[in-house]
């Protein structure tokens, strides 16, 4: 089956193939902070969803070099003259907090030759017109010291989840779809070059096929750019584990996932990135479904069951 990977797109864009590492800006979420609730959506972890993110306590440069300094043992003959690293602000809301502070730790991971670009998460209702302004005029400034790309690489990635209201409500997520709508919308007014990276995840409590493909559908037509459909990982000390512990839903199995990942991937445009098509949560927190924790077991299943079928 046909499908644009992120791999792919980053090597036609850069030239060669582009490593993601994680970084924690230190924010937090009006989920938690009581701005619009406490506890976060039911589903994260009390890392904000950063689990694999460099300590918050160091600087935005130590962390990049922490984070470098690992993929490179582990890819052989790395190019190093290269910018070979989009720098992920993943934990809690990226957008959410003093925006100066923030576009501080944009710019000075952008300053580091290393870095190819920056991806910013964050959630639909977080994105100002102020923080929004000031993103798109660090967009335009001129990073080339030692970097063969002036102007870098900027992608912002929205949590959505579900486009079903109703489970957005179970989700305790506290923005609408209307939201989602108008942070893509005006993005993309900012910056047409901006990169949407919209998150989906398959198998929430009490939806069907038919949701879940509708969420697909609601995303493309608000003119994402890219997708991260994932299946959805109980994680310990979340109210959904509490939910899951008293049998009140129960996760998709591997080879149901894949056949639901199939149908989406027939309705996706092919110019649609597709970001990511599992996703893993930590393994020491990990409650269910236990087989996502083997993730080359699963992408070779994956990809043979997408290769047959």
């Amino acid at each position: 089956m046909k499908y644009t990977s992120v791999s792919d797109y980053y090597k036609n864009k850069f030239g060669r193939k582009i490593y993601k590492i994680t970084l924690d800006a230190g924010c937090t979420c009006p989920n938690r902070d009581g701005t619009k609730a406490f506890g976060g959506c039911i589903f994260c972890s009390q890392s904000g969803s950063g689990d694999f993110a460099a300590e918050r306590n160091l600087s935005i440069p130590m962390q990049i070099e922490k984070a470098r300094m690992l993929v490179s043992k582990k890819i052989k003959n790395l190019d190093e003259t290269k910018s070979n690293y989009i720098a992920y602000f993943q934990n809690f809301t990226n957008t959410y907090g003093n925006e100066d502070s923030l576009i501080e730790k944009y710019q000075e991971a952008l300053s580091n030759p290393q870095i190819a670009g920056i991806a910013i998460g964050t959630r639909p209702d977080c994105i100002s017109d102020s923080i929004l302004e000031k993103i798109t005029r660090l967009a335009s400034l001129n990073f080339a010291d030692g970097n063969e790309y002036g102007r870098k690489y900027f992608s912002i990635e929205l949590g959505l989840q579900t486009s079903n209201e109703k489970t957005g409500e179970y989700l305790r997520r506290y923005y609408s779809n209307d939201d989602y709508i108008s942070a893509v919308k005006r993005i993309k007014v900012a910056n047409p070059d901006f990169h949407v990276v919209t998150h989906i995840i398959f198998g929430l409590p009490g939806e069907t096929l038919t949701d879940m493909l509708e969420t697909v559908r609601f995303a493309v037509n608000a003119g994402t750019d890219g997708l991260k459909l994932q299946v959805l990982n109980v994680l310990k000390g979340t109210d959904l584990e509490k939910d899951y512990e008293a049998g009140k839903f129960r996760t998709l199995e591997m080879y149901e996932y894949f056949e639901i990942l199939k149908k989406a991937l027939e309705i996706i445009p092919q110019d649609i990135v597709i970001h990511r098509l599992t996703g893993d949560g930590a393994k020491n927190i990990l409650v269910a479904p236990e087989w996502i924790g083997n993730k080359r077991l699963v992408m070779n299943e994956l990809n043979k069951y997408l290769l047959t079928e």
